[in-house]
């Protein structure tokens, strides 16, 4: 793992595999989650296909660049974002965040990548394909939606979980760690995948003080109805069926707006990617970008 300078404020932390001559996987993760939740046994088995797989952590989490000491009212930004109303200020969009992406390429000399990003990284990678459409290969856009709140609506338990404050306590924020198996697969779940996940990630970086501000972002960008009906980018889109954090018709949407965009529901899918499930998923892409 190292650091690439995006810019003059910003660094990402990223980490690669395979052989950098392939065809780059550039790997978007999603709210608040570090780039270690792209297990590295499922970056390999994508690297496995020919491909340079590359994974990040977005900016305000992980190990790259905090914005410790900028405070955002998210109460507002939310109330503004679904009123339609003028929008108060926030640290940054996910057009930055997508400029983030973009500079990682920069730093590794790649002109054109294929991108797959998955809930808050499926915006990422759309807002990506739609402002620098030259340097997007294919777009994989997994439980993911087009910033219409009208689709992919949240479950209440789902959206509490995900809102839920977790503990600063390592052995608390661990146990705390199954509620988030509200938005998962059902068939699947397992409170000690959540709690070796939990653990895995206290002991890399414990910073829960970015959510507000990678909250902001999502709800401060807006729809994306019109500029996805222009993209061009050869587009695939995967949600789960048991998705009620994002539910499926969020995906739906993205697919309809996306000239020619291929779209995929997958069984015993929930807001995560469970291993049994990796297979068929790597094969599912691979393919498509191959094709691509």
């Amino acid at each position: 793992m190292t650091k690439a300078k995006i810019s003059a404020s910003i660094e990402l932390e990223y980490e690669t595999f395979g052989d950098p001559k392939n065809p780059a996987l550039l790997l978007v993760m999603g709210y608040t989650a570090q780039m270690v939740a792209w297990d590295e046994e499922f970056c390999r088995m994508f690297a496995a296909k020919n491909l340079f797989v590359i994974r990040f952590d977005n900016r305000d989490c992980g190990l790259s660049t905090k914005f410790d000491d900028v405070k955002v009212d998210t109460n507002a930004v939310i109330t503004a974002a679904l009123m339609q109303e003028p929008m108060p200020p926030v640290p940054y969009t996910l057009s930055d965040m997508a400029g983030d992406a973009v500079g990682l390429l920069d730093h590794l000399k790649i002109d054109r990548a294929h991108v797959l990003g998955a809930s808050m990284g499926g915006m990422i990678a759309q807002v990506m394909t739609i402002e620098h459409a030259t340097r997007v290969r294919t777009l994989t856009s997994v439980m993911s939606m087009s910033g219409e709140p009208e689709y992919g609506q949240s479950a209440p338990e789902a959206m509490n979980a995900l809102l839920s404050v977790p503990p600063a306590d390592r052995a608390a924020y661990i146990a705390h760690a199954p509620i988030y198996q509200a938005f998962h697969s059902k068939k699947y779940r397992s409170d000690e995948n959540s709690k070796q996940a939990a653990a895995r990630d206290f002991d890399r970086m414990y910073y829960p003080q970015g959510a507000q501000r990678q909250l902001a972002a999502i709800y401060s960008s807006g729809y994306r109805t019109e500029q996805l009906r222009a993209v061009k980018t050869p587009t695939l889109v995967i949600h789960g069926k048991d998705d009620t954090l994002i539910t499926p018709s969020g995906g739906e949407r993205t697919a309809e707006l996306i000239p020619n965009a291929k779209f995929v529901l997958v069984d015993d899918m929930g807001h995560d990617l469970p291993k049994p499930l990796w297979s068929d998923f790597v094969e599912l892409v691979a393919d498509f970008v191959a094709k691509n």
